[in-house]
C-alpha cells in the first residue's frame, strides 16, 4: 500500500511542523553562520521537490548530489524523496574519472554540485550522456543552473506516496578495497537506524546538539548529522571543510556541542594535538566513532583528556549504519562491544558454520536497515546479501562475555607460522607506543616465499632509526606475542585511505 506515511520525508521533516518544532535550528553552518530551521528546512524541501517535477525529472530517476555539508543538502535529499525521485549523495573528494564512473553507471538525470567542486566534476559533465540539467550551488559556469534560479518561483509539492520497501536513496561504497558500489536503500531504512542505534545506544535527545566529522555522503555521517538529529528535533553543526584536529577543537569549543561523531584516525591525531594544545571546554556527554575500528589506546587517551566516552561501533553502507556497538557506561576499549538491540549477528566460518568462542569468523548481520542491493552488479549482491542476512567482509573473535573484537578484513587476514593473525591487532600494538601515530600491517612474502606481517607507520614526530625499528618490534612482541611483530618496518608521511578514513591496506600490499 502507497502511503504518505511511508515517505521518510514525513517523519524526518514534516512531523516537526505538526508537533510545534518549526521554529526550532535543525542546522548551522560553523563557517558561515548561516542556519536552517525546522519550518525553513520543510519550506526547502517542497520547493525543491516542485522544482524537480518542473524541470522534467521524474520519479524514480536518480538526482546526483555533489554537495559539501551545507544547509542545501538536507534540503535537497529530502526535497528528492518528497517528488519519488533518487537521491544519490556523492563523495566530495574523489577524481575526475571516478565521477564519470559513478555518474555513468547511476544514469543521473540531474546533477546538484557545490561551486567549490565544479572544476573536478566539469570534464565528466561534459561527456555525459544522461545528464539532462546541472544546477551549481553559488557561482554557474556557462551551460549549467544557478540553484537560487533554479528554485525560483517552483510550486511547493506535497511529500508523494511510498511504499516502505521503494527504493528511497542510494549510497556510493567508499571504495576501500576497489571502485565505489551503487547500494540501494528503502525508506523504511532511515527510521530503522534512528528507533535502533539513534534511539537506544546513543539515545539522542531533542536538547542536543551534534557535530559529526564524517559528512553527509558517508552513511556513517548520514546518520549522524541527518537520520538521528532530525528524528528528536535537535541541532546539528555543519562543517564544510576538511575536518583537520585543530579545526575540530575549535569547532568543539565555538559552538559547544554535546555529541562529537568523529572516526578513528580523526581521534588519534585530536588526542596528539590535545596533547600540545590543551582539552577543549564544551558539554559533551558521548562521542561516537566508527568507519574501522577504535585502537584501545587512542580511546583511553581519549577519555583521560577529556573525561568522555567514545562508544566505538561498526556499520556499513549495506547496513546504514551502526549495529555493534559499545554502549553508555558500558565501554571496554579494544572491543566492537554488543548487537545494537534490533539487530541479529553471526560468526561464521567458511562452510557457513557459527564458530565457538575465542574462534575467528566472518561478520553477517540482520536488520530492518539492510540494503536491498547493489545497482548493476547481480553476483556481487548475491554474494553479499542472503536471504536476511548480509555479508560484512570483516573478521570477528567473540569473547566468552559476548562482546566482539576486530580482527580485520576477510582479505587483511593472514596466516603465519599457520596461525590466523590479524593486522589490526598488531597496528593497536604499535599505536599504543608513543612515538607511533597512524599504522598499517599488510602480509609480505619472505626470502621463503612465507607471509609475515610487514608495518607502514607515520610517526608523532621526528624520524626513524634503527634503534626506533628495534624498539617497535620488541614493543610488539611484549604487548601481543613474539610471533606476531612486524619484520618489516617503512615509516611513511601518510596512509592511503578513503575519503570516508578507512585505510586502503590493498594499496599498501601493493607497494609491500
Amino acid at each position: 500500500m502507497l502511503t504518505t506515511a511511508a515517505n521518510a520525508a514525513s517523519y524526518f521533516v514534516d512531523r516537526h511542523l505538526h508537533e510545534g518544532r518549526g521554529a526550532d535550528c535543525a542546522y548551522l553552518e560553523a563557517e558561515t553562520g548561516r542556519t536552517l530551521s525546522y519550518l525553513e528546512l520543510a519550506n526547502g524541501a517542497e520547493t525543491v521537490a516542485g522544482a524537480l517535477i518542473r524541470a522534467g525529472i521524474h520519479p524514480e530517476e536518480r538526482a546526483a548530489l555533489l554537495v559539501l555539508d551545507q544547509i542545501e543538502f538536507p534540503q535537497l535529499f529530502f526535497g528528492a524523496l518528497k517528488a519519488g525521485i533518487i537521491p544519490v549523495p556523492l563523495n566530495t573528494l574523489l577524481a575526475t574519472p571516478v565521477y564519470d564512473a559513478i555518474l555513468r553507471d547511476s544514469r543521473a538525470a540531474i546533477l546538484f554540485v557545490s561551486a567549490a567542486l565544479w572544476d573536478v566534476v566539469a570534464p565528466a559533465v561534459a561527456g555525459n550522456p544522461y545528464l539532462r540539467r546541472v544546477v551549481v550551488i553559488g557561482d554557474a559556469p556557462k551551460g549549467t543552473t544557478r540553484y537560487d534560479d533554479f528554485i525560483t518561483d517552483a510550486t511547493p509539492a506535497p511529500t508523494c506516496a511510498v511504499s516502505p520497501d521503494e527504493v528511497a536513496f542510494w549510497l556510493y561504497s567508499s571504495g576501500s578495497t576497489g571502485q565505489p558500489k551503487g547500494v540501494a536503500h528503502v525508506h523504511s531504512a532511515l527510521r530503522a537506524t534512528a528507533d535502533t542505534y539513534g534511539a537506544q545506544v546513543l539515545g539522542i535527545k531533542q536538547t542536543d546538539t551534534v557535530l559529526s566529522a564524517a559528512k553527509f555522503f558517508f552513511a556513517y555521517g548520514l546518520g549522524n548529522a541527518m537520520t538521528f538529529p532530525l528524528s528528536v528535533g535537535a541541532k546539528t553543526i555543519l562543517f564544510t571543510g576538511r575536518p583537520t584536529p585543530k579545526g575540530m577543537i575549535d569547532t568543539i569549543t565555538a559552538h559547544q556541542p554535546t555529541l562529537f561523531c568523529g572516526v578513528p584516525t580523526l581521534f588519534a591525531a585530536m588526542v596528539a594535538e590535545m596533547d600540545r594544545s590543551g582539552v577543549p571546554d564544551a558539554p559533551l556527554r558521548l562521542c561516537i566513532s566508527a568507519g574501522e575500528a577504535l585502537p584501545e589506546d587512542v580511546g583511553t587517551r581519549w577519555q583521560a583528556h577529556t573525561g568522555v566516552e567514545i562508544l566505538d561501533g561498526v556499520g556499513s553502507t549495506e547496513m546504514l549504519h551502526i549495529f555493534l556497538s559499545n554502549a553508555p557506561g558500558d565501554v571496554v576499549y579494544g572491543t566492537s562491544g554488543v548487537a545494537v538491540p534490533g539487530y541479529d549477528l553471526r560468526l561464521v566460518d567458511e562452510a557457513g558454520q557459527e564458530v565457538a568462542v575465542g574462534e575467528i569468523g566472518e561478520l553477517l548481520v540482520n536488520g530492518g536497515s539492510a540494503a536491498n542491493s547493489y545497482w548493476n552488479q547481480r553476483d556481487k549482491s548475491r554474494m553479499t546479501f542472503e536471504g536476511v542476512w548480509t555479508r560484512t567482509g570483516d573478521k570477528y573473535e567473540r569473547r566468552a562475555d559476548g562482546r566482539l573484537i576486530y580482527c580485520g578484513r576477510t582479505d587483511d587476514m593472514f596466516k603465519v607460522s599457520g596461525i590466523w593473525l590479524s593486522p589490526f591487532e598488531v597496528e593497536g600494538a604499535l599505536i599504543s607506543h608513543p612515538a607511533v601515530l597512524e599504522a598499517a600491517v599488510v602480509a609480505k612474502r619472505d626470502a621463503e616465499g612465507l607471509e609475515k606481517p610487514k608495518a607502514f607507520i607515520v610517526l608523532q614526530a621526528g624520524d626513524a632509526d634503527a634503534a626506533l625499528e628495534v624498539e617497535l618490534k620488541e614493543h610488539v612482541k611484549q604487548k601481543i606475542g613474539l610471533w606476531k611483530y612486524p619484520r618489516w618496518i617503512e615509516i611513511v608521511e601518510d596512509l592511503p585511505k578513503t575519503a570516508t578514513g578507512k585505510i586502503q591496506r590493498f594499496k599498501l600490499r601493493e607497494d609491500a
